[in-house]
């Protein structure tokens, strides 16, 4: 027998560079390493040198004699912001500059260097849907290749709407009311908006770049052998339904962080967080009562003003609800906020508040004293907060946020759209209905949708199924 064929599939994982993709992604290859395959997580240099200063990677990969990382330049100086409204910067570059370098990395000796001192081919490609050049690639060398979407499914069926929005006529929109209805997405015809689309929509530019960029999603992902998304049959039956139409092999497998707890549950757990956390917050809530607490945190891009930093704030505080924040130091525009800040409100934090720059979040959200989440809506905090079963007021920041705020709202029933508002009266109802005069209803319904993401992962569920198809399929490519 060739020597190759008596190997485990040695599988390279190419990750989007930013926190949400990196980190569902990181969770992949644990899980698929777990399962018995070899694993290649190939990083960005610049990912790669941020996550080492917050992570232990060496005893993450000890845990996973199969695993390895290696690095890959995005052909941008180092000094290049990356996140936020630059990251179209760092995409045209990953297409221009790294394609070259991903096709050599796959034709020579570079990912040949296993754990065991074996060489080894690559039987097949895991990459993040956006990276189109990484299919283009894999159908020169002949290797078989997977999408992950690690997006909300609900955003990924508007990218692939797109087309049909602009033939209908609902956009680009006509005049400036963002109420109203968007009825030319299947599934999504009796709740959508216009403020509901993804943020770059507003533009009505049908030139702009980011819009140029997704409106061919629905050809760019169909090419792949199949497409691995981020959720659980049970919460998005609905929209995996419509995507199936143009994708038809898919594997919902989420909530992926869950998904990889319950497997890993002899080894130690590990973060693969870009920021240090602090650890503090969970000495605070051990002092609260069950469903007392607020959580607020908007991730790892979102940035605000001043002006809306002080509203938010006002709004907690009238509240008079206990409330943990994560205010990272790069989020605020405009100054030394610190100083900033009234006297009245560091007085009612006092009182009722804890402030951190970063926070472990999944064990936060697990954590019983909280008892809602105010969320920026990107797609990993939506997932952890529903497998924890705590509600959400949602204010999302860009991409597929503003989306999932609707169904968060609309369709789950799991809490509170609060998009496009900034105003400490507006919050301070909010908060007070998610955590006093709607608590039970809230809880009610988030406890039933936890069931539902937990019992997908065990033995015989959605998820658990779709998992070991996967592995199935990717063994069958050695």
């Amino acid at each position: 027998m060739d020597e190759q064929q008596s190997l485990p599939p040695h599988v390279l994982i190419f990750p989007l560079p930013l926190q949400g993709p990196v980190n569902s992604m990181f969770k992949l290859a644990q899980l698929l390493c777990f399962s018995g395959l070899h694993i290649t997580l190939l990083l960005t240099e610049n990912i790669y040198n941020r996550l080492v200063l917050h992570t232990d990677i060496t005893s993450i990969l000890d845990q996973f004699p199969g695993f390895q990382i290696k690095t890959i330049s995005d052909g941008l100086p180092e000094d290049h912001p990356r996140e936020g409204g630059k990251f179209l910067e760092v995409f045209n570059s990953l297409k221009t500059n790294t394609k070259t370098l991903f096709k050599d990395m796959l034709t020579s000796d570079f990912l040949c260097s296993d754990h065991d001192g074996k060489k080894r081919r690559v039987s097949c490609i895991i990459a993040d849907g956006v990276l189109g050049f990484t299919c283009d690639v894999a159908n020169e060398i002949c290797v078989p290749i997977f999408y992950v979407r690690t997006i909300s499914p609900c955003c990924l069926w508007i990218f692939f709407c797109l087309p049909q929005l602009i033939e209908s006529g609902e956009y680009p929109f006509k005049d400036d009311n963002l109420d109203e209805p968007i009825t030319s997405v299947p599934g999504a015809e009796t709740f959508l908006r216009r403020r509901d689309l993804p943020g770059f929509c507003r533009s009505s530019d049908l030139n702009d770049s980011t819009f140029q960029l997704f409106k061919t999603e629905g050809q760019e992902n169909s090419r792949a052998y199949g497409l691995i998304l981020n959720t659980f049959e049970e919460l998005d039956e609905l929209i995996l339904n419509q995507i199936r139409t143009i994708c038809p092999n898919l594997y919902p497998i989420g909530p992926l962080h869950a998904n990889l707890k319950r497997k890993l549950t002899t080894l130690r757990p590990s973060s693969n967080s870009l920021w240090a956390e602090d650890r503090t917050c969970i000495d605070w809530l051990n002092n609260q009562l069950p469903n007392s607490v607020i959580y607020v945190s908007f991730g790892s891009i979102a940035t605000m003003t001043i002006d809306q930093l002080i509203e938010f704030w006002y709004g907690l505080v009238n509240s008079r609800q206990f409330f943990l924040w994560v205010i990272r130091p790069d989020s605020i525009a405009g100054g030394d906020w610190k100083s900033m800040i009234p006297l009245d409100l560091t007085a009612g934090t006092k009182e009722r508040g804890y402030i951190v720059e970063w926070a472990p979040q999944e064990e936060v959200l697990a954590h019983h004293a909280i008892g809602g989440f105010w969320t920026h809506c990107g797609w990993n905090s939506i997932l952890e907060s529903i497998y924890e079963g705590k509600p959400m007021i949602c204010w999302p920041y860009f991409f597929d946020q503003q989306v999932n705020s609707r169904f968060v709202e609309k369709v789950w029933g799991l809490g509170l759209d609060m998009k496009d508002t900034c105003d400490r009266k507006i919050v301070e109802k909010m908060v007070k209905d998610l955590m006093v005069l709607r608590k039970e209803e809230f809880l009610e319904r988030a406890n039933h949708m936890s069931k539902l993401a937990k019992n997908c992962l065990m033995e015989g569920g959605s998820s658990y199924c779709n998992f070991e198809r996967l592995v199935k399929d990717i063994k069958s490519f050695k």
